[in-house]
């Protein structure tokens, strides 16, 4: 798995090239680097999943339990959400709510958790239309509990110890667990993603200013984190064109099947799309990564505007 970020990429670009489905519009990509480069933009979106703790332990913990749940989008149009809140800063806040008056979860309750205390936990009770989500992260808390327990006797640093700064290493010890192992086919090909495995990395990064836990040699590598937002965005901005059929079953709210090639292309291409606009920006003085640039477009999938059209959705455990 030590080049895993070099097979991600270069999968998704053979992807890219197969597909029919989805491909990338290169004027409006151009034209998008270009914005980019002269407007700069830094993410503004205020996340409770990067908001400072009083201990350092406290703030890993919650890190490594967060990213355990960062999945569900394709359940998220039926969660309860907290008043103004996407799925996603929902299940964050609520997360955060029992961090801070209750303490970490322990190694003990993940373990322990199963759907209703997952119900409960998020404020999902008596919403049994998100119940297969709720099972989903009572499973990967289990998953993470017993990972930690059993393997690093409880110290959720024990991972990133082992990974002694690279993200690389991190991404392959995560996928010891079932539901990071963010892997699909195409064909006859093996596209890895690690969508929640790299996003981890992203976090501990931010949250702890590059330091002790977010310190890592290879966070350049990174790729997108591909998810249902970011190729959305493109879409919308139209560096993303997707096959007539394809963009009716969205519009429609049609639920795509995760491991199809609608979703994988979707997925591989927008991958692909970023790594050129990367490539683009830095081309007119704006060096900008590819996972700085899914910050960028993730922060900007959140205005209204975006989101008054639909987006894919393909129930899973990745994204």
């Amino acid at each position: 798995m030590e080049g895993i970020f070099d097979e991600i990429r270069s999968r998704c670009a053979e992807v890219a090239h197969r597909t029919r489905l989805v491909a990338i519009d290169d004027e409006a990509l151009a034209a998008l680097a270009s914005s980019l480069a002269r407007e700069r933009p830094a993410p503004s979106f205020p996340d409770p999943g990067r908001k400072p703790f009083e201990s350092p332990a406290t703030a890993l913990a919650f890190t490594m339990t967060l990213s355990a749940v960062n999945f569900g989008s394709g359940w998220f149009p039926k969660l309860k959400k907290l008043r103004g809140r996407s799925g996603y800063f929902t299940v964050a806040t609520r997360l955060r709510e029992r961090f801070d008056n209750d303490g970490p979860l322990t190694v003990d309750e993940l373990r322990s958790m199963d759907t209703l205390s997952a119900m409960l936990l998020f404020g999902q009770v008596l919403n049994f239309e998100v119940e297969e989500l709720m099972n989903l992260f009572a499973r990967s808390l289990r998953d993470l509990g017993a990972f930690v327990g059993e393997r690093y006797g409880g110290d959720f640093s024990g991972p990133v110890a082992e990974a002694d700064g690279s993200a690389a290493r991190l991404v392959s010890i995560l996928a010891r667990m079932p539901l990071y192992r963010d892997v699909s086919r195409y064909e006859e090909l093996s596209v890895p993603f690690m969508k929640r495995a790299q996003l981890l990395c992203a976090d501990l990064h931010a949250l702890f200013a590059g330091g002790g836990p977010g310190r890592f040699g290879d966070l350049g590598s990174l790729t997108l984190f591909a998810d249902n937002l970011v190729p959305h965005v493109l879409r919308m901005k139209g560096v993303l064109r997707y096959e007539e059929g394809l963009a009716a079953r969205i519009d429609r709210e049609e639920p795509l099947v995760h491991g199809s090639p609608e979703e994988v292309s979707i997925r591989a291409v927008a991958l692909h799309a970023v790594e050129e606009l990367s490539a683009a920006c830095g081309r007119q003085g704006y060096p900008v990564s590819p996972a700085r640039l899914d910050e960028v477009l993730w922060t900007t999938g959140q205005s209204p505007e975006i989101k008054a059209h639909p987006r894919h959705r393909a129930p899973c455990a990745f994204y």
